[in-house]
């Protein structure tokens, strides 16, 4: 079953230093074993102008849950997810089954 790992990231107290770190982050998540697919995006603030719980989001595409499962035990994932520790953020991650 084809499978997407979203990972939602909060605000960071600096934008512009966190998205010299995402650059990064992404360019690792990319060489993820058997990704199919990824989609990066930045969240609109609200209406009003103050920001939303989520900052970005990063979706990563994979043919399977297992795939996607033995993904995140690679140094890829390591530089992925420690990118995102080093800069201080708060992650959310999910596995989705895409139907």
């Amino acid at each position: 079953m084809p499978t997407r790992i979203t990972l939602i990231v909060g605000n960071p107290a600096n934008p512009a230093e966190f998205e010299k770190v995402y650059a990064d982050v992404r360019r690792a998540a990319e060489a993820f074993p058997k990704l199919q697919r990824v989609e990066s995006a930045k969240v609109w603030p609200k209406e009003d102008g103050t920001p939303t719980p989520a900052y970005r989001t990063l979706d990563l595409y994979f043919a399977s849950y297992d795939d996607a499962s033995a993904a995140v035990a690679t140094p890829a994932a390591g530089a992925v997810f420690g990118g995102l520790q080093g800069a201080q953020v708060e992650i959310t991650g999910l596995f989705s089954e895409i139907e």
